[in-house]
């Protein structure tokens, strides 16, 4: 086993590892692949810290790292660090190559002079190579209260005392989000790639219909796109063959969701009045991709 920079002659092999070992993990299908493809050419992307894993020379690892912000409580911002993807290749998952790829590249960021990271993970694996998280350090993720504990976001001082006891907030670099601001350039990349069955799968992250909010917990809750193919944005009640069922506007649409808040209250640990789910839904939807501006 041999770990070294990765080459542009790797690219492809690289994106199409990354593919595999993210499809349907978090989402139906992945954006990893693309995020991979895109970042080559961010400033935040450290060339340095752009590793591959070899095995009888075929590429089974990748990790890819870039530079972060954090916010402090006085408004200045500090430069920081994170990663991601890290992919394995899913013939060679379980085998403790994942942990032995993620050490040596922490361990030439400390070298470097990499102070600090903080990531988006599974604290089980993660804490094997040394995170905790990140709230236990006096950082917050920007899209949650100040005093949550976030399961999900880690941290790790690979220098110890680079935090120097600040208080911060960190949000993930913007590169990150390149499926959600370019899909049809996501689309149409990720179609360069043999065709892979999509599915939503119990684990993913929470998928909710784009249009009205509802949850997506299998195929069978999801719509239609024009070629008959499952849509994961939008529910079945709101999507069928390429079309929105219901011409309204997002107010219309609180409405007429408003309608089943007595159903929505089985399942939430404080009942809600009907102004009240009008009103939180008048700051969600405004986030889903039908009614985004």
């Amino acid at each position: 086993m041999n770990i070294r920079l990765e080459q542009p002659a790797d690219y492809r092999e690289v994106e199409n590892l990354t593919r595999e070992a993210f499809w349907n993990v978090y989402r139906p299908g992945c954006h990893e692949h693309y995020v991979l493809n895109q970042y080559r050419v961010n400033p935040d992307f450290i060339p340095e810290l752009d590793l591959v894993m070899v095995e009888d020379g075929r590429i089974i690892g990748h990790v890819l790292f870039s530079r972060a912000e954090l916010l402090l409580d006085d408004g200045t911002r500090r430069g920081s660090w994170t990663f991601g993807p890290i992919s394995i290749h899913p013939d060679y998952q379980r085998r403790g190559y994942g942990l032995q790829l993620l050490n040596f590249a922490l361990d030439k960021a400390r070298s470097m002079g990499v102070g600090f990271v903080c990531m988006e993970g599974n604290i089980d694996f993660y804490s094997q190579a040394g995170f905790v998280l990140a709230s236990t350090l006096g950082i917050h993720y920007h899209s949650e209260p100040r005093d949550a504990e976030v399961p999900f976001f880690l941290a790790q001082e690979l220098i110890p005392g680079w935090l120097g006891g600040i208080e911060a907030t960190y949000g993930p670099p913007k590169g990150y989000f390149v499926c959600d601001a370019d899909p049809a350039g996501y689309a149409a990349y990720d179609a360069t790639f043999p065709a892979k069955v999509k599915t939503l799968r119990p684990g993913q992250l929470p998928q909710f219909c784009q249009s009205c909010g509802m949850p997506l917990t299998c195929d069978d809750d999801c719509g239609t796109n024009a070629d008959g193919s499952i849509c994961f944005d939008y529910c079945k009640y709101c999507y069928s063959d390429g079309k929105f069922l219901q011409d309204c506007t997002m107010d219309e649409m609180i409405d007429h969701c408003a309608q089943f808040v007595d159903e929505i209250n089985k399942h939430m640990p404080k009942p809600m009045t009907n102004e009240e789910y009008k009103q939180m839904m008048r700051g969600f939807f405004p986030m889903l991709k039908r009614w985004k501006q």
